[in-house]
């Protein structure tokens, strides 16, 4: 169909106008705004569901990690790795990863090679005390208290509501006559 045969009917011609209308204003948005993933039209957050997989390997956790362990101490202590491998039977990965929001995402590997069912020897992240650890992974709870939009002369001004009275007046005397339950009986 030519532009013009869609100008001359009107129901066409205001959705053609309309679309163009619609396209011109996304330029008007601030950059970026609407091909982030982590917000729509840079007013809201999507909410995030958290992720925490794996298992904590803490600095005192991996002290107690010695070459000449057996492969059930290991897990006695590590508890079960994430990742066994068919294919590398005598190496055992530990891997933590959390998301959580309002904190960075966090990933941190261990791996623990055997040799005759021993441990041999060890490769680990970089990897935090039990304080840190708990520190990383809490978010920041205090709650700030809002400052007031007025002046203390504006707040002095406000009207000072009427007082009422807490107190809980109770009935004196029963509060309802009732017939006696069985009415053949004195």
């Amino acid at each position: 169909m030519p532009l013009i045969s869609i100008i001359r009917r009107p129901a066409a011609g205001a959705a053609v106008f309309g679309a163009l209308l619609a396209l011109s204003g996304c330029s008007s948005l601030k950059s970026g705004a609407l091909s982030s993933p982590e917000t729509l039209f840079g007013l809201l957050k999507p909410y995030r569901q958290e992720v925490v997989q794996g298992n904590v390997v803490t600095q005192e956790v991996m002290a107690q990690i010695q070459p000449g362990l057996g492969r059930n101490q290991v897990r006695d202590i590590l508890g079960t790795p994430l990742l066994t491998d068919v294919f590398h039977v005598d190496r055992w990965d530990y891997v933590f990863t959390i998301a959580r929001q309002g904190i960075a995402p966090q990933q941190r590997r261990v791996s623990i090679f055997f040799k005759n069912d021993v441990v041999e020897r060890f490769e680990a992240d970089t990897l935090p005390s039990e304080r840190e650890f708990v520190a990383s992974i809490t978010r920041d709870q205090k709650l700030k208290k809002p400052e007031p939009d007025l002046t203390a002369e504006q707040i002095a001004a406000l009207p000072v509501p009427p007082k009422v009275d807490t107190q809980v007046k109770v009935p004196q005397g029963p509060a309802r006559d009732y017939p006696p339950l069985e009415a053949g009986r004195p």
